[in-house]
């Protein structure tokens, strides 16, 4: 997160660049660009989700265009590679989550290339609709099939690991409670169940 203690859930909207490369910079680079299209396209709760390869050595969006995006209701911004202006876009308000900030321009690494497509961000794929979650841990990626049921575990391990926390916190040593035996998870399916 460029800014401690972002948080955000939203639906993916994906922005791929590719290398750069001055024909194709020159050629689709400048005017209404890819990017500028997704920024401007964005949806209310929507992510935008940049394949940038892990590049680092030049910014990915700069505060204007993470005005646009927070302007639009852009619920954050994803990006494998660098951010300009990084003091004012965490200024603006909302979640980015980036590889690192970086003061040179998007021209002197890649080229916008197109959008609402499959890509590769920070390792994984995001497809157009996946659910993305971050935290202070940063982003993880849900494909829509399966939400409901990884949010259902998500929920179950939240509560087992507050009520682990809890027995630690009043003096149970580790062993057999984290983590849990079957005589602690005994325990624990009695005390859920009252």
């Amino acid at each position: 997160a460029l800014t401690p203690g972002s948080r955000f859930v939203g639906t993916a909207r994906t922005l791929r660049f590719l290398p750069h490369r001055e024909d194709l910079f020159a050629a689709g680079g400048g005017g209404q660009n890819a990017q500028k299209r997704a920024f401007d396209a964005v949806g209310a709760g929507e992510v935008i989700v940049i394949e940038a390869r892990g590049e680092t050595r030049s910014g990915t969006l700069g505060d204007i265009l993470a005005i646009r995006a927070h302007a639009r209701g852009a619920a954050a911004i994803v990006t494998d590679g660098g951010v300009r202006d990084a003091e004012a876009v965490a200024a603006v308000g909302i979640p980015v989550f980036t590889a690192g900030p970086h003061p040179a321009v998007l021209g002197r690494r890649h080229v916008p290339w197109e959008t609402d497509v499959a890509v590769g961000c920070g390792g994984t794929t995001v497809e157009p609709g996946d659910i993305l979650v971050g935290d202070g841990d940063g982003v993880i990626v849900i494909p829509p099939a399966i939400v409901e049921e990884v949010v259902d575990a998500a929920l179950a391990q939240e509560e087992e690991d507050a009520w682990i926390a809890r027995q630690v916190a009043s003096g149970h040593p580790l062993d057999g409670l984290f983590p849990m035996n079957a005589d602690w998870r005994a325990r624990y399916d009695g005390e859920r169940n009252a």
